[in-house]
C-alpha cells in the first residue's frame, strides 16, 4: 500500500505530443450543455418579436380602431426589457442541458408581471390615453401562447442536437480507484443527460486496477492527445483524498492542451441527489437544506393565498352560514371544532373547521383515527366530511396567514398511523413543515385524501409532501386547486 502511495505522490512526466501529431489538431463545431442558456435567450426575443404582428393580425380582427404605434412600441421594449431583467435575476439564461425546464410556468408568470410594469410606466408617463388595454392584453396572450408553443419545439431542438452531437461532453477519467468511479457512474447514469458521453478511464500508475466497462486510456500522454484530436472535452479527477499538490501536477501536465480539468468532491457523491449547488461569493456549496418560499416567491405565494382565498371566502359566506344553521340545529354543542395541528415551522397553530362529531366525543388531539361509518360522526357531519364542506371555515386561517390554500395538510398533534406517531413512522415527517399548512395539496389529489391505514400510504402521502415543496409554482396551485374539485366528487377514501 505504501508503495502505491509513494508512486501516486510522484510528479507525472510531462505530456509532450510526438513530432506526427504536431500541426493535426483540429477543433469540431460542438457546444457544451452551456450553449443552452443563450439559446433561451435568443428564443425570448424570438417570442417577443412575433407576438407582435400576432397581436396585431387579431387587433385588426377584433376592433376597427387605430393604434398609435410610438406608444405601443414603447410599452412593448419596456415589457421585454423588464421580462429579461427579471429572467437573468433568476439564473434563467445560464441553465443547461440537466436544468433548462427547471422552471417550467415561472417565465409565463414572469410575461405577466413584465406587462404589468410596462402598463404602469405607460399609466405613469402620461401615455395612457392613446394606450390600447385591449392591444396590451392581445400581446401579453400571444407572448404567452408563443412562449409555450415553443418550449417542446426548443426541448426537441436540444434533444436533437444533443444526438447529432453538436451539443455534448465526452468525459474521461483520471484515476482508476474502483469504488470512486464505481459511485461517479451510478450517478451519472441516474441523471440520464443525453450530452454525456463517457470515454473511459486515465491513470499513470502503474498496473491500474479496472474494475468498469469504460476502457483504460492510457495515461497523460494519450490523454493529451485524445484531447488535441478533439476526442475529449473534460477530465474529471476521481480519485478521492487527493493531496492538493497532486492536483495541481495533474492540472500542469495538461495545461497544455484544450481541455477542461475537473475535480468531484467526495461529499458530491456521497450525498447525492440531495443537493443543490450554489455559489457562496466564488465558493461552491452543496446545499442540502433550502427554504422553498423566499424572496419573490414567499411574496407571490402570500398574494395568491389573500386574492383567491379572500374571494373564495366571499363567495362561500352564504354556504357558510346555512352550514352553520344545520350543525346547530341538529347536535347540540359549538358549531365551530378549534383543534390544535402542526403548522408552518412545526408550531402549533389552531385550524377551524365545522363540528361534525357529537360534542362528547371529539377528539381534540385525533388520538383516534376516524374509520368508516364511526359512530362519532353526526349524519350531517358524514355529508360534511364526504363533500369536505367541513374543511371551508379554514379559508379564514388562510386570510390571517396560519395556512395556505395548497398546501401538505396540517396534522393533529397526536395523530398516529397504525399505532405510531407519524414522526416515529415515516422517516423526514418534518421536512413537510418547511412551508405553511394548505386546505388541500398534492397529497389529496392524487388519492391520499382521508384516512390513512397503513405505514406504506403514510410514507407516500409524505413523498408527495415533499414533491410539492420542491416543484412548486403558482400554475401548480392552480392544478391542484382544479383537481380538487373532482377528488371531492369522485373520491370514496374521505369520511
Amino acid at each position: 500500500m505504501r508503495a502505491r502511495e509513494e508512486v501516486l505522490a510522484e510528479k507525472p512526466p510531462a505530456a509532450t505530443p510526438p513530432p506526427e501529431e504536431r500541426g493535426k489538431a483540429r477543433t469540431p463545431v460542438r457546444f457544451t450543455s452551456n450553449i443552452v442558456g443563450p439559446i433561451l435567450f435568443v428564443r425570448d426575443l424570438f417570442c417577443f418579436a412575433i407576438s407582435i404582428p400576432m397581436a396585431a393580425a387579431a387587433y385588426d380582427l377584433l376592433f376597427d380602431a387605430l393604434l398609435v404605434p410610438s406608444v405601443h412600441l414603447f410599452a412593448v421594449t419596456t415589457m421585454a426589457a423588464c421580462y429579461i431583467l427579471i429572467r437573468s435575476s433568476k439564473h434563467a439564461y445560464r441553465r443547461s442541458l440537466v436544468n433548462f425546464l427547471d422552471d417550467d410556468g415561472d417565465s409565463l408568470f414572469d410575461a405577466v408581471i413584465s406587462s404589468l410594469v410596462a402598463s404602469a410606466l405607460v399609466f405613469q408617463f402620461g401615455m395612457v390615453d392613446t394606450y390600447s388595454r385591449g392591444a396590451s392584453v392581445l400581446y401579453l396572450l400571444a407572448l404567452v401562447l408563443s412562449l409555450s408553443l415553443t418550449r417542446p419545439l426548443l426541448r426537441l431542438l436540444l434533444a436533437r442536437l444533443a444526438r447529432k452531437g453538436l451539443i455534448g461532453q465526452r468525459i474521461a477519467f483520471y484515476g482508476s480507484d474502483p469504488a470512486s468511479l464505481d459511485s461517479t457512474l451510478r450517478l451519472l447514469n441516474s441523471l440520464q443527460l443525453p450530452h454525456l458521453r463517457l470515454v473511459g478511464v486515465a491513470d499513470d500508475r502503474p498496473g491500474p486496477d479496472m474494475s468498469t466497462d469504460l476502457p483504460f486510456l492510457g495515461g497523460f500522454d494519450e490523454l493529451s492527445t485524445m484531447a488535441r484530436r478533439g476526442e475529449i472535452d473534460q477530465v474529471l479527477i476521481s480519485v478521492p483524498h487527493l493531496p492538493v499538490q497532486r492536483i495541481h501536477d495533474i492540472v500542469e501536465q495538461l495545461s497544455a492542451v484544450s481541455v477542461d480539468v475537473s475535480v468531484i468532491p467526495r461529499q458530491a457523491i456521497e450525498l447525492a441527489p440531495d443537493y443543490r449547488v450554489n455559489l457562496l461569493g466564488m465558493v461552491p456549496v452543496l446545499t442540502l437544506w433550502q427554504r422553498p418560499f423566499r424572496d419573490m416567491n414567499q411574496i407571490v405565494k402570500r398574494s395568491e393565498d389573500l386574492i383567491l382565498g379572500g374571494r373564495a371566502l366571499l363567495l362561500v359566506l352564504p354556504v357558510l352560514a346555512i352550514v352553520a344553521l344545520l350543525v346547530r340545529l341538529t347536535s347540540a354543542g359549538p358549531v365551530l371544532f378549534v383543534q390544535p395541528r402542526v403548522g408552518f415551522n412545526n408550531e402549533v397553530i389552531h385550524v377551524l373547521k365545522f363540528r361534525t362529531m357529537y360534542a362528547d366525543r371529539t377528539d381534540l388531539h385525533a388520538e383516534q383515527t376516524t374509520t368508516k361509518n364511526d359512530p362519532r360522526i353526526t349524519p350531517v357531519g358524514r355529508v360534511l366530511r364526504k363533500l369536505s364542506i367541513d374543511e371551508l371555515p379554514q379559508l379564514l386561517n388562510v386570510v390571517r396567514g396560519d395556512m395556505s390554500l395548497v398546501g401538505p395538510r396540517p396534522h393533529a398533534t397526536h395523530m398516529k398511523v397504525g399505532d405510531r406517531f407519524y414522526q416515529d413512522a415515516v422517516r423526514g415527517y418534518a421536512a413537510r413543515h418547511r412551508v405553511k399548512p394548505g386546505i388541500t395539496g398534492l397529497a389529496q389529489v392524487k388519492g391520499l385524501r382521508g384516512e390513512i391505514r397503513t405505514v406504506e400510504r403514510a410514507k407516500r402521502r409524505v413523498e408527495l409532501d415533499k414533491e410539492y415543496i420542491d416543484r412548486w409554482s403558482i400554475w401548480l396551485d392552480l392544478w391542484i386547486l382544479l383537481a380538487t374539485v373532482r377528488a371531492v366528487f369522485f373520491d370514496s377514501d374521505a369520511y
